[in-house]
């Protein structure tokens, strides 16, 4: 029965799944990597247009280059996928359902500036079709409750860290009389922690998806050279800055922010790279795995992901910034809080700091929580008052509301695409 099924309708499923792995891919970029670039551009370090430059060249980079040889069936291991040995048909159904369904609801979020987790959607979506297609037995629920968890955890951490650097930063340089040389003073140590921290992002996040493994001490020789060799050439630039008298009469800290401003840039690069190798498997995974099944006959643990399916999911990424991206960067990176070059790099900074220290205790993130709440401790720094409490319960209630309006709508398409095709 279910060779037949899949003999039958093998070509529709493969056109199918990589119609939806393109929506999918597309939500992304709208939401997910929006939140990348959003604290560059309300700190105005970047354009608009830059941001999605920038974007295009290092998240196409990072899903194609490190998007992995090899993805896990279901994503998480949230479903045991061994329970499906004995049901392609369900499998190739329910992952088709599940792209829709995360699809939809990331369009929904980005159209209306929540900036949810891509990661999250999909998980949800996985969790609606096999609790109807295999029994609600077969989700490992514990699973699901870490990642509920991690709603609180995440932003707690990027929000903690993100207020000492912040911090730091006016008790360093921004409340002294003389900022321009305090910033050249301490700026190189602030360029070595970002790529201290950025190197550990890509060799943790990024490289280990096509097979380059380091130790952890190998890592952390490799994120210390490069951090050294970040801090001396930008302490070699920084030193050749000269002051804009005039702009620095209308904003005493002109020169300064401008500093920071070119560092962000640099963060941003690396974000943007960690998050194109890691959150593409959100769409390109589910696709792999139907474009398995239905070649092989056969459901496993894992699917090979061919070079189109990562092609097709960079594309789709950068797209779905290009197109719609702007809602969310307006809410992540204006609408909490004012951002400035400094307190945007404080937040990029705390941010990755917490990727690294979640790769490290295998604590599961969302990219897009970890950053919202980086953004609210560099806003605490300067008060409650500094941020936009209606805007943060709308994101807050997007969070909550993410896993099971995937699920709801996984549950629908599922039973759809069962009465087309079974």
């Amino acid at each position: 029965m279910a060779f037949e099924f899949l003999m039958t309708n093998g070509g529709y499923y493969l056109a199918l799944a990589a119609l939806f792995g393109i929506f999918m891919a597309w939500g992304i970029g709208a939401n997910d990597v929006a939140n990348a670039m959003a604290t560059s551009v309300g700190s105005k370090a970047l354009t608009v247009r830059q941001a999605i430059m920038v974007a295009a060249v290092f998240e196409f980079a990072g899903a194609v280059l490190a998007g992995g040889a090899v993805t896990s069936t279901i994503r998480k291991g949230i479903v045991d996928s061994s329970l499906l040995v004995d049901k392609p048909e369900v499998l190739v159904l329910g992952m088709l359902a599940a792209l829709l369904a995360a699809g939809c609801w990331l369009l929904l979020a980005s159209r209306n500036g929540w900036p949810v987790s891509t990661t999250h959607s999909i998980v949800g979506a996985i969790v609606g079709f096999a609790v109807v297609g295999m029994g609600i037995e077969s989700v490992k629920w514990d699973k699901v409750l870490t990642i509920v968890a991690s709603w609180v955890a995440s932003p707690l951490t990027a929000g903690i860290i993100a207020f000492l650097i912040y911090n730091s930063v006016q008790w360093l340089i921004l409340s002294r009389e003389d900022p321009l040389e305090r910033a050249r003073r301490y700026v190189p140590f602030y360029m070595f922690a970002a790529a201290f921290v950025m190197t550990l992002v890509t060799l943790f996040k990024g490289l280990s998806h096509v097979g380059i493994h380091v130790t952890t001490v190998e890592a952390y020789l490799l994120a210390t050279f490069f951090g050294v060799l970040i801090a001396l050439i930008g302490k070699y630039f920084i030193s050749r800055i000269k002051v804009d008298k005039k702009a620095e009469k209308k904003f005493h800290y002109y020169t300064v922010e401008k500093v920071f401003g070119i560092l962000m840039v640099v963060t941003a690069c690396g974000m943007a790279f960690a998050h194109g190798s890691n959150d593409v498997a959100n769409a390109v995974g589910p696709v792999a795995a139907v474009i398995s099944v239905v070649q092989t006959n056969a459901v496993g643990q894992s699917a090979g992901v061919s070079i189109w399916v990562l092609l097709m999911g960079g594309i789709g990424i950068v797209i779905g910034l290009a197109t719609y991206g702007r809602h969310v960067i307006a809410t992540v990176g204006s609408k909490i809080t004012h951002l400035t070059p400094s307190r945007g790099f404080a937040a990029e900074l705390a941010a990755a700091t917490t990727i690294v220290f979640a790769s490290g205790t295998g604590m599961p993130i969302s990219t897009t929580h970890t950053l919202v709440g980086a953004v609210l401790g560099v806003g605490m720094a300067r008060g409650i008052s500094a941020i936009n409490m209606d805007v943060v319960g709308r994101v807050f209630l997007s969070w909550v509301v993410t896993i099971p309006a995937g699920a709801g709508l996984a549950i629908l398409f599922f039973y759809i695409l069962k009465a087309i095709f079974m």
